[in-house]
């Protein structure tokens, strides 16, 4: 009998296997789920130069894009209680979100072609988020521009506002608000994060 054959067995040996069980098992969940009509809001998490990204998805499109200082649980807990509570991880609803924010990270993309659920913004807020797309890749513009461009140039703090609670930033480009004396502002990922994505698209 060699030292070998009397060591312990490895309690975390079967772990990949394990989770490798694990993530069939979800997957085949959502897809049941989904083919009985139950998976109201798909999510998933991808990793990116700014952070970890939770994507969320109703059948309706892409319904929340989250950076991790939002904590991922809370905003999983809000689309429960605001959209539904059958929320379920499920990879594949979400991987051409995915491949596109790959490519937009890779700098091989420059327009995200993707179907949105925009139920989370209403009245200004929904009118500011449908014009952010009117900043061009590369390009910023004014919480006074963005103003006049929804109809309402006064409103520049609300323009901030609508930013600031962006229910899918990066896809809704808000990273490309800036003050009109240059300073970027603040930004829900995060300073650093605004930075990225403007020196990303060459408009730092």
């Amino acid at each position: 009998m060699t030292s070998d054959d009397l060591r312990a067995p490895d309690p975390f040996a079967a772990m990949p296997d394990l989770d490798a069980r694990l993530s069939r098992l979800r997957q085949r969940l959502a897809a049941e789920a989904e083919r009985e009509g139950l998976l109201d809001v798909a999510y998933r998490s991808v990793d990116s130069p700014v952070g970890r990204l939770l994507l969320a998805a109703t059948p309706q499109g892409l319904v929340r894009v989250a950076y991790e200082v939002e904590d991922h649980d809370a905003v999983l807990a809000s689309l429960s209680e605001r959209i539904s509570p059958r929320v379920l991880r499920a990879n594949g609803r979400l991987d051409p979100v995915a491949v596109q924010l790959d490519a937009y990270f890779a700098g091989a993309r420059s327009r995200f072609t993707l179907s949105l659920d925009l139920r989370l913004a209403t009245g200004f807020r929904l009118s500011v988020l449908e014009h952010l797309r009117d900043i061009p890749y590369g390009s910023t513009a004014s919480y006074a521009a963005v103003a006049a461009l929804a109809g309402s140039p006064r409103a520049v703090r609300a323009v901030g506002t609508a930013c600031a609670t962006n229910p899918l930033p990066v896809i809704l480009p808000c990273h490309r608000v800036i003050y009109s004396d240059g300073r970027i502002g603040r930004y829900l990922g995060g300073e650093q994060a605004k930075q990225s994505l403007l020196r990303l698209e060459g408009a730092l």
